[in-house]
């Protein structure tokens, strides 16, 4: 299992899962071993479509680190149907990664309602 996580910040595993997929600046991609419950290595790296491509064109920038499963604050219709296409598992979660990564280790995570008002400078994106 290969998980990718937004980052509200740059603190990897000590960090907060961002609360909308396409904006965060950074991912962490959490490498789980083969018994299904042990983080064997992780690496923060870059949203190269942070500043303007949007949470489509970051579901690209995400895939190339061949993840299996997405645990984000918030996200778009768009971005959820092309994880889907991809077979991918999206998560949602607020709060701090290693808890994150907790949970969806115990499978005691839900899924996510799509973001509405995209564009809109005051929305406010969350988990259902």
């Amino acid at each position: 299992m290969k998980i990718g996580i937004v980052l509200e910040d740059e603190k990897g595993l000590d960090g907060s899962v961002s609360v909308h997929y396409g904006h965060c600046p950074n991912f962490l991609i959490v490498d789980i071993g083969a018994d299904g419950q042990t983080i064997i290595g992780s690496k923060i790296v870059p949203n190269p479509e942070q500043h303007g491509g949007g949470g489509c064109k970051a579901v690209d920038a995400i895939l190339v680190h061949g993840i299996t499963h997405v645990i984000t604050g918030g996200m778009g219709m768009g971005a959820q149907q092309k994880f889907a296409m991809k077979g991918v598992r999206i998560f949602g979660f607020e709060g701090k990664v290693k808890d994150a990564i907790e949970a969806l280790l115990k499978d005691s995570l839900g899924g996510i309602e799509p973001c509405k008002g995209h564009g809109d400078q005051g929305h406010s994106c969350h988990h259902g």
